[in-house]
């Protein structure tokens, strides 16, 4: 999964106010916008050991509950980012470093796409 130069400049200005945030743009543009090479970067840093190819993907679905909040949803489908990260980091949910790819991931896989299990579970559930 590639972000383009434009992609990283654009999160740059919507995460301006965010350190950690930065400093995970920095490695992902050092890294040539590869988001999977950079996760796996700020993961060894952060003490974490991505022990499968699909590693990111599992640690997105540990954070899926708190990604697929509705009042999270709509800005992450416009791509707006900011809210999630703060939200993310502010519950202490995964390493600093590691949300702002996580929810990077999430948006350039589809938020619908990725919500949906929760989604179904939930209309399962009300349907009892």
């Amino acid at each position: 999964m590639q972000l383009t130069q434009q992609e990283i400049s654009d999160y740059r200005d919507q995460l301006a106010e965010y350190d950690y945030a930065i400093k995970s743009l920095d490695v992902i543009e050092d890294v040539e916008g590869d988001l999977e090479d950079a996760a796996t970067s700020l993961a060894l840093a952060s003490g974490q050991t991505p022990d499968r190819i699909d590693w990111l993907d599992g640690l997105a679905k540990l954070c899926r509950v708190a990604i697929c909040e509705q009042s999270l949803r709509a800005d992450l489908q416009d791509n707006y980012i900011e809210k999630a990260i703060d939200y993310l980091f502010e519950k202490k949910i995964c390493p600093p470093l590691l949300v702002t790819p996580i929810v990077i991931y999430v948006v350039k896989n589809g938020i619908n796409q990725f919500c949906q299990p929760l989604i179904e579970n939930f209309e399962l559930k009300t349907l009892n």
